[in-house]
């Protein structure tokens, strides 16, 4: 019976550190090399260390980006595949473990599909087919997901026009990500082969449509700057987005699904179209400091301090990232380390961050990851 006691006592004292010491890491990747497709790894939040070995892996094709549910019980990933294979996979996240089992598996209504959100309301997966090729190139689609969390087929699709402005990756149109504002009733897609920003009112109450265009429906963007990311801050009244083939990060007043361009900054100095692929970005959690990659041959994070009142952005850092492309990079539940997916150097980069000034420090861990795209922590 003693044994039995302490038994308990260890297994409880280990869920209590689980708990109050850790995290879980969610890994996507390219699964063109040796990757499997989805990694699972337990984080250290004091240490700031993923253990090497993952505590699962699901066999998945270029899960390359990840999307969570508002209450971290469902995982969407895209799977960035070519030509007529694009799709989108459903798992469930188990609440006491965060194992993860799959649901299904659609079709994506596009090729390469290469980012996507959840409706505020949960009710769709919106979906950024990027599409490599210029015939037929990108589009948005929009996937009904079921009270149990599987995906169905694609119930509306829109594509836009190109600019051409680049000839070699603007021939068609690329939609590299789509977002909802905070308040749920606008969706913005971000289209890299369009120089525009798509604008689309939300209505979960119409099932067969729920996207229509909002006034005005689009904003536009510098001939050949190639929006790619757009991020909201917490109360809806700035964006913040990263034009990838420009290298620069543009600060926007947002009121009503409408964008008011406030600031254009460079991320490089160096005039060399390798310098400039501007990737990811990120605010922290308490919305002061915005983080934002550069890939290319710059392979960079700059950090901003952010106007509490303006939204404008001051820069207070440029750090390399200690390898090459870093295509994702995400800050964990304590605020204290950054984590980067340096893509084409096959590794995972934690870094140390200090929450009050918002610097990067010294650089903790390297853990080998092939092809590394995404990350997601769950809590």
């Amino acid at each position: 019976m003693k044994r039995q006691l302490t038994t308990l006592l260890i297994a409880s004292a280990m869920s209590v550190f689980a708990t109050a010491h850790g995290a879980q890491l969610l890994v996507g990747s390219y699964t063109e090399g040796a990757s499997e497709g989805l990694y699972r790894y337990a984080f250290n939040s004091d240490s700031g260390q993923i253990d090497a070995k993952p505590l699962q892996v699901l066999k998945s094709e270029n899960p390359s980006w990840l999307t969570l549910s508002i209450d971290n019980r469902l995982l969407f990933a895209v799977n960035e595949n070519g030509t007529g294979k694009g799709q989108a996979s459903s798992f469930s996240i188990n609440a006491k473990d965060g194992s993860l089992k799959p649901l299904n598996q659609v079709g994506s209504a596009g090729d390469e599909p290469t980012h996507a959100s959840l409706s505020h309301d949960q009710r769709y997966l919106f979906v950024a087919n990027y599409g490599v090729q210029p015939t037929p190139g990108g589009n948005l689609s929009v996937l009904p997901v079921a009270k149990d969390g599987k995906l169905a087929a694609s119930v509306q699709q829109d594509q836009h026009k190109a600019s051409g402005s680049n000839p070699q990756r603007q021939a068609g149109p690329h939609v590299h990500s789509v977002v909802s504002s905070p308040d749920g009733h606008y969706v913005f897609a971000s289209d890299l082969g369009a120089d525009k920003v798509f604008i689309y009112r939300y209505d979960g109450a119409s099932p067969k449509h729920p996207l229509s265009p909002a006034d005005p429906a689009a904003i536009d963007l510098p001939p050949g700057s190639g929006p790619r990311h757009l991020l909201f801050s917490s109360d809806g009244k700035q964006a913040y987005l990263t034009l990838e083939m420009s290298a620069q990060v543009v600060v926007f007043a947002h009121q009503d699904g409408k964008l008011l361009e406030l600031q254009r900054l460079p991320l490089t100095e160096q005039n060399d179209a390798s310098a400039k692929a501007a990737g990811a970005l990120h605010l922290s959690a308490d919305g002061r400091f915005l983080y934002v990659s550069n890939r290319g041959t710059a392979n960079e994070l700059l950090v901003f301090a952010v106007d509490e009142d303006s939204g404008k952005l001051m820069q207070v850092q440029r750090r390399s990232v200690e390898g090459d492309h870093p295509r994702e990079f995400t800050i964990d539940p304590s605020g204290k380390f950054l984590l980067v997916a340096n893509q084409k150097s096959n590794e995972i980069v934690v870094i140390r961050r200090d929450p009050r000034s918002g610097m990067l420090g010294e650089t903790l861990q390297k853990l080998p990851q092939d092809a590394p795209s995404d990350l997601k922590f769950i809590d």
